[in-house]
């Protein structure tokens, strides 16, 4: 018996269907969960913080991944104003600064933090992933990877919202990152939005892009569950040989 083709979506349930895969964002994960809802040590609060680093410091390097493979200028132009977000530029600090200053507010050093001691190898493998889908890929597949911002407007406002009341010996000052990262990712994910709903045309493609959505999702879910085995279960790499973190740095 022939298989029914699936039709293809008009433009409107398209990005209905991208927005149902917020159902899967991580701050559905039990380790958000647990850091919105006042229940984790400031182990786990640092642990996240330290690792999420990693994160941080390929996002402008996926995004000039992206920049690379695009060969329409105005995207290009408009593409830019995500790697100086997180690099900054005149006297904005950029993201990844003010993703250290976070870490210093939690209580880590900047020298633990930069120097990558606390990553664990699957965080660092996630992230990995996520860097060479977007140097591969064609450059609007790598656009469309970057849809989590959907959702991401919702966890930097919950995290703003119940850090400062249950974790008081956090320095306010720290929350900088969340509070710039609002109006960003609202602002770009319209840019990256448009550019999936232009180009996912036919059935199979918009098949395709929620398969590479569902891959953000998957690199951002698997993170957590790093964590949580290494903060939550303590039982971080090579744990049953040693309590060293004697895991690689990258190489």
């Amino acid at each position: 018996m022939n298989a029914v083709a699936t039709p293809v979506m008009n433009r409107r349930d398209f990005e209905q269907a991208l927005r149902a895969k917020g159902q899967y964002y991580h701050i559905h994960h039990p380790y958000h969960k647990a850091m919105y809802g006042g229940d984790c040590t400031p182990e786990q609060i640092r642990g996240w913080v330290a690792n999420r680093f990693y994160y941080q410091i390929n996002i402008p390097r996926k995004d000039a991944a992206i920049m690379a493979n695009c060969p329409d200028a105005s995207v290009r132009r408009l593409w830019l104003q995500r790697v100086l977000d997180h690099d900054g530029h005149s006297d904005d600090e950029g993201g990844i600064e003010a993703w250290l200053s976070l870490a210093e507010a939690v209580g880590l050093s900047r020298e633990e933090v930069v120097d990558q001691r606390h990553v664990l190898p699957g965080v660092r493998f996630a992230v990995d992933a996520y860097l060479n889908f977007a140097r591969r890929a064609t450059w609007q597949e790598a656009a469309c990877s970057s849809l989590t911002e959907l959702f991401a407007p919702e966890i930097h406002q919950s995290r703003l919202d119940s850090w400062p009341r249950h974790y008081p010996w956090i320095r306010t000052d720290g929350y900088s990152y969340f509070r710039k990262r609002l109006s960003e990712a609202r602002r770009d994910v319209e840019h990256g939005l448009t550019i999936t709903l232009d180009h996912f045309t036919t059935a199979a493609e918009q098949a395709r892009a929620l398969e590479i959505l569902q891959f953000k999702l998957d690199i951002l879910w698997s993170m957590l569950d790093a964590l949580t085995m290494a903060y939550q279960h303590q039982t971080p790499p090579y744990h049953t040989v040693t309590d060293q973190p004697v895991w690689h740095r990258g190489l």
